[in-house]
């Protein structure tokens, strides 16, 4: 089986791939956007499709989240589209990204050891 290779920070097990519409009316700096974007840690790859004015993610959702993305494009005055399905895609996004997120920090906890607060000595 071969295995990928993404950036430093990335691990494929958190690996999320989003795809947002962006405001057509917003997106004169798009390329400027990107280009901070990219300097993101946690992000494996970012690309904008101009006929479809799709912005195409993929990151590591333990370590970026969405609304770390929405900030920078915000500083560049982008918005995301204003159709329901791109704010329904946000909201299920941001909620998977969460889950991840919190997943990563959870510590898992098996019925074959002892509970932290009952250890033997």
């Amino acid at each position: 089986m071969k295995q990928e290779e993404h950036r430093l920070g990335v691990s494929e097990v958190n690996l999320v791939v989003r795809h947002l519409k962006l405001d057509a009316k917003k997106i004169s700096n798009i390329h400027d956007a990107i280009t901070e974007i990219d300097k993101l840690y946690g992000l494996d790859a970012v690309s904008f499709d101009e006929r479809s004015q799709v912005l195409n993610l993929a990151y590591d959702a333990s370590r970026l989240s969405l609304d770390g993305i929405e900030e920078v494009l915000a500083e560049y005055d982008i918005e995301l589209g204003h159709d329901w399905w791109t704010h329904f895609k946000e909201g299920y996004y941001k909620f998977v990204d969460e889950n991840i997120k919190d997943n990563a920090e959870h510590e898992a906890w098996s019925c074959h050891k002892s509970p932290p607060h009952n250890k033997r000595k």
